[in-house]
């Protein structure tokens, strides 16, 4: 019997149970995938723990790829044999599992299990976000927080790939290193140093248009410090905790700032554009000029383990967990 990370209550890394499950048949519209990697992702601890719901007993894990090995009824999207990778499909972290094969997208030579599993949500995350939600232009001067981390490596990469100047946010040295290993032109150690004046300083005073934010709480209200009048304020995670409640006069007072909150989900919904962004994706891996940097594995029996690193920021890049 196929194994998977089932939790039946909400709580610590401890709640993760490996455990046998029972996959039967795929249904109409569902592919069965025989998973060979799993991505770990910020938002699965936000299941994990609650704070984003869904029903117990449940699975966990947002992304993986592997190979079909049936289809139901009615599936024209995918055929038996294809190597598939998909995000925003809870129950990545498992051996076997049905999807809904309009949420699956081939992976095209060059690409291997492992990079699909560790880059199609935060790759995905990164396309939306440059491309669509504020897009980006040559020239211009970002600030990106987190940028050592799964989605930030890719969107750093993925911003010099654009001709933006990118100001970095990180927690360490050791980050910091990284992020400039990966192209920032700035870099700053939050930890000690005060983003928002050398914000200033970079930018000639002058702030930037644009701020990519997945920390939350604790960087949200010296973010807005950082735009430029009519600037854009990106929040898409919550790391270091939720964001107060948004005081739509601060945003006012502060150079009629635009605020959003995107979720790839709403970005992704048609299948149409899953497709043209995920070829976007591809395209840009395969051209070399964003790498996808596996710096951690993990068996998946070892889920919890998984876990406690990322929520200690103990992580760079993306991490997999290996069935």
């Amino acid at each position: 019997m196929p194994k998977a990370i089932r939790i039946h209550q909400n709580g610590g890394p401890e709640v993760m149970k490996y455990e046998d499950v029972e996959v039967g048949a795929p249904g109409p519209g569902e592919a069965q995938i025989r998973h060979r990697a799993a991505g770990l992702n910020y938002i699965d601890v936000y299941f994990r723990t609650g704070l984003y719901k869904q029903p117990l007993p449940g699975g966990l894990g947002m992304e993986g790829s592997g190979v079909v090995e049936a289809i139901g009824a009615g599936v024209t999207e995918v055929k038996v044999g294809d190597r598939v990778a998909y995000s925003g499909l809870s129950g990545a972290y498992s051996e076997l599992r049905n999807a809904p094969a309009n949420r699956l997208v081939v992976l095209p030579e060059g690409i291997s299990f492992e990079q699909g599993a560790a880059m199609m949500l935060k790759g995905l995350t990164a396309q939306f976000l440059l491309r669509r939600c504020y897009k980006v232009q040559p020239g211009q001067t970002v600030l990106y927080h987190a940028a050592a981390g799964g989605v930030g490596l890719i969107a750093t990469q993925w911003l010099k790939a654009l001709g933006a100047t990118v100001i970095a946010t990180v927690g360490s040295d050791a980050k910091a290193a990284v992020a400039k290993a990966h192209g920032c032109d700035h870099v700053i150690v939050y930890t000690r140093e005060n983003f928002v004046e050398r914000v200033r300083e970079i930018t000639s005073g002058q702030g930037v248009p644009v701020v990519y934010d997945s920390v939350g709480k604790d960087t949200w209200p010296m973010s807005l410090d950082c735009l430029q009048p009519m600037g854009y304020m990106v929040s898409f995670g919550n790391a270091s905790g939720p964001l107060p409640p948004i005081n739509a006069l601060e945003l006012s007072t502060k150079g009629s700032l635009f605020f959003t909150r995107p979720t790839l989900n709403t970005y992704a919904a048609k299948r149409e554009d899953l497709v043209a962004m995920s070829a976007d994706l591809f395209d840009i891996v395969r051209s070399g000029k964003v790498k996808i940097e596996i710096e951690q594995k993990f068996a998946l029996q070892d889920a919890a383990q998984a876990h406690i690193a990322l929520e200690g920021r103990k992580t760079m890049g993306s991490t997999i967990l290996l069935p």
